[in-house]
């Protein structure tokens, strides 16, 4: 837009008339002039553009002309809304002009007739006179006969003809309830309440019919209390007991029915209803279930007695449940469903009798009886789990009779129990046991000739009854047993391993003791009798499921290494009566006498060999070990005799003959020790074979192979020391000093180390101290 139109369009703005614009509309028209001064400065930025002036002027003319049109056509739809609004508020107001005539006629109409209203007052109090005077007229046969029906319908009672009874008693309750409806319609309250002197009149006079229904109510739950012992001889008293609950609860649910319409003019409910008597009478049902547990005291169930108690609890049940299937069920309506609710009454009332016989003190076989009756009797064909019984009830709808938590609880008790009594049994098994040691004869022995005392047999079998009779009850239980069991065993066998050392110490103060003559046969008889017992603490192992492992939080029982102690024991006992034994003829080894006549070896080898023939009473594989152990004793006391250097040999000739001497010996051992390396078990050294290799170290003539001899030795007893080697050379008694240093040099240099498995036989044997004097120096 040029200058000059500017100034125009200011000039005819200035000439025309002022009007009052709305802020708002001088805003929008700023903002407007704003945009477009914005939008042309944009496009007529240069001089050229003003060409294109035309069509942007014919466009927006376009544009501005639309939007008039759009505006012009909102302005006539909203002037049309406003004028069908109006038209609408001339109708509602002609409509609220004749509404508000109609209610000044209304109102001038009402005032006339209140003057004719209170003419009307006067017969309506008549009317209501005589109404009352209708009704007690009507009323007077009823009222004079309430107190003669009350009597006779009492007679009915006692003589128990209840449903006479019954028809008189609901016709004095109609009587009453009539009576309170007219005098309620008479005061005018239909459906409000009496005074209290007219419900308190009311109440007093038929005082007798809610003593009736009392009376009748305890006679009626009478006979459904001894509804067992009718069914069997007269069920008709029964009978008539349902069709009067029947009626009751028709009764009930009429009248609740028509209160719960909602009608206006609805009778309100008579006092006392509704009874629910149907509800009655199953809790009366479930009373006389109760009323058998009820007497049973805890002085009654004492020890065999709760078994038979349960015993004839099953009978009980049982006979009772098809009593009510085969005659009670025909006396009542299907829907009773009379056999499941006796079910019903019944597990009810045994839970709270055995949750009552569980909280006593016990003993294993009361529990064992509790546990047995729940878990298997219960729930057998012969009782619950019978065909019929589960058609009308299943088990799961019962539930349990006593509850995990319970079982549990009374399975703990059972294995404390049971505990107590195996560890009672086996203290007076182990002095059985120490008393069989004293006596003054051999051992008992087997059909195989193995030495035994009573001992794991008694404890054998008591386990293994205790375990049998626990999975009778289920595996948990039996797994528990078996582990209290294994405890306890353990127990045992650390107390045995305790009385055997006191046994060995009491030998041993009085050797000349008569009353140990049997010592070592009742050694051997306790080792026979752990390996028995091991059979069976491995038999208990076996048994339990394995599942149990890991179920407990304490250390688990380990009566196989208690075992293994105890067997350590007694073999050591064994092998140190043998030592024993031998002490007197193990001094005369090895020395001059020795040398020339041979003596005292055949004495030695009579007493291994009374040792070992009652080392053949012992079960394997203890029997091989013991006579390894002999045959390794006689060999260490053998070397040991050798290296305290009894006899030095002072020339060839007497190495000769000690070493000849030795291989004697060592024949003589062999023939006796024949046969022990078929029986079991043989030593990774045959302790035998050092005689003939210490026999060749002596006999060697050359002093200068002692080297080569000495290395052999080595390598096959690493264990041998300098001083056993110093020992050998100076019983030869022809070694020189260089000779000597050579060989312990070698022997030095050549010390292997201990193989695995190896047993050192040469550890055993010490070597004496020298008697050297202490300014001179020590040979190592």
């Amino acid at each position: 837009m040029s200058g000059r139109d500017q100034n125009a369009a200011e000039k005819s703005e200035a000439a025309a008339p002022q009007v009052e614009v709305w802020p708002e509309v001088e805003r929008a028209e700023s903002l407007a002039r704003g945009a477009a001064l914005k939008w042309a400065s944009g496009v007529f930025c240069r001089p050229e553009h003003l060409e294109r002036l035309s069509q942007y002027r014919k466009r927006e003319s376009q544009r501005t002309a639309s939007i008039h049109t759009r505006l012009k056509s909102v302005v006539q739809s909203y002037l049309e809304g406003v004028g069908w609004g109006l038209q609408q508020l001339r109708e509602a107001r002609a409509e609220l002009r004749e509404a508000s005539h109609a209610l000044k006629w209304s109102c001038s109409e009402s005032s006339h007739n209140t003057e004719g209203v209170k003419s009307l007052e006067t017969l309506r109090e008549l009317s209501l006179g005589h109404r009352q005077l209708l009704s007690a007229v009507s009323n007077l046969p009823r009222l004079y006969a309430v107190h003669s029906m009350v009597s006779e319908t009492e007679r009915l009672v006692e003589s128990r003809r209840l449903l006479e009874a019954h028809a008189r008693l609901m016709e004095l309750e109609r009587w009453q309830d009539d009576i309170l409806w007219q005098l309620r319609g008479a005061a005018g309250t239909a459906s409000g309440t009496l005074s209290a002197e007219d419900e308190e009149m009311v109440a007093r006079y038929f005082s007798g019919v809610g003593q009736l229904v009392e009376a009748l109510g305890k006679e009626l739950w009478a006979v459904v209390n001894s509804g067992l012992a009718l069914a069997r001889q007269n069920p008709t008293p029964f009978v008539s007991a349902v069709r009067i609950v029947e009626r009751e609860e028709a009764l009930d649910r009429a009248l609740l029915e028509e209160r719960g319409t909602g009608r206006r003019h609805s009778r309100p409910l008579p006092p006392g209803r509704p009874r629910c008597w149907r509800e009655r009478f199953f809790q009366v049902l479930e009373e006389a279930v109760s009323t058998r547990f009820r007497s049973v005291s805890y002085m009654h169930t004492r020890g065999p007695g709760l078994a038979g108690h349960l015993s004839a609890l099953q009978h009980g049940v049982m006979a009772d449940l098809a009593t009510v299937r085969h005659l009670l069920e025909h006396c009542v309506p299907p829907h009773y469903r009379l056999t499941a609710a006796y079910l019903r009454a019944s597990h009810r009332c045994l839970q709270t009798h055995l949750a009552q016989v569980s909280s006593w003190e016990l003993e294993s076989g009361e529990i064992f009886a509790v546990l047995n009756w729940v878990l298997h009797i219960y729930n057998s064909p012969d009782m619950m789990g019978e065909a019929e019984l589960v058609a009308e009830m299943k088990r799961e709808e019962l539930g349990p009779l006593i509850s995990l938590e319970g079982l549990e609880q009374l399975q703990g008790k059972y294995v404390q129990t049971v505990r107590k009594s195996v560890s009672e049994w086996m203290r007076k098994a182990l002095e059985v046991e120490l008393t069989d040691w004293q006596r003054d004869q051999e051992p008992d022995t087997d059909h195989e000739g193995f030495y035994h005392t009573s001992l794991p047999t008694i404890i054998t079998q008591m386990l293994e009854e205790n375990a049998r009779v626990a999975l009778m009850i289920g595996e948990s239980l039996r797994d528990q047993i078996i582990q209290m069991g294994l405890y306890e065993m353990e127990n045992l066998l650390n107390r045995f391993r305790e009385a055997l050392v006191e046994y060995g110490k009491e030998h041993r103060r009085d050797l000349s003791n008569s009353k140990n003559k049997f010592y070592l046969h009742y050694l051997l008889a306790s080792i026979s009798n752990c390996i028995i017992l091991k059979a069976s603490t491995e038999s208990l192992q076996r048994q339990q499921s394995s599942r149990l492992a890991g179920q407990f939080s304490w250390t688990p029982p380990n009566p196989l290494a208690a075992l293994d102690r105890a067997v350590r024991r007694a073999c050591r006992l064994a092998v140190d009566q043998l030592l024993l034994d031998l002490q007197p003829f193990l001094q005369g080894l090895l020395t001059r006498p020795w040398l020339v006549q041979g003596d005292p070896v055949p004495k030695v080898c009579e007493v291994l060999e009374v040792h070992l023939e009652l080392y053949g009473s012992v079960r394997p594989p203890c029997r091989q070990r013991l006579q390894e152990e002999a045959q390794w004793l006689t060999v260490v006391e053998y070397v040991r005799a050798l290296v305290q250097k009894r006899l030095v040999c002072r020339s060839l000739d007497e190495r000769q003959q000690l070493s000849q001497r030795m291989a004697l010996d060592d024949q003589q051992f062999r023939e006796l020790f024949h046969g022990l390396e078929g029986e079991g078990s043989v030593p990774e050294v045959n302790p035998l074979a050092l005689l003939p290799v210490l026999a060749d170290f002596i006999r060697l003539k050359d002093p200068g192979m002692l080297s080569l001899e000495v290395s052999g030795l080595v390598a096959r007893y690493p264990d041998i020391s300098e001083e056993h080697v110093s020992v050998l050379l100076d019983i030869r008694g022809d070694v020189s000093r260089d000779v000597r240093g050579a060989v312990l040099e070698v022997l030095e240099q050549s010390a292997p180390p201990l193989p695995a498995g190896y047993r050192p036989i040469f550890t055993d044997i010490l070597v004496p101290a020298s008697t050297m004097p202490f300014c001179l120096p020590t040979a190592k």
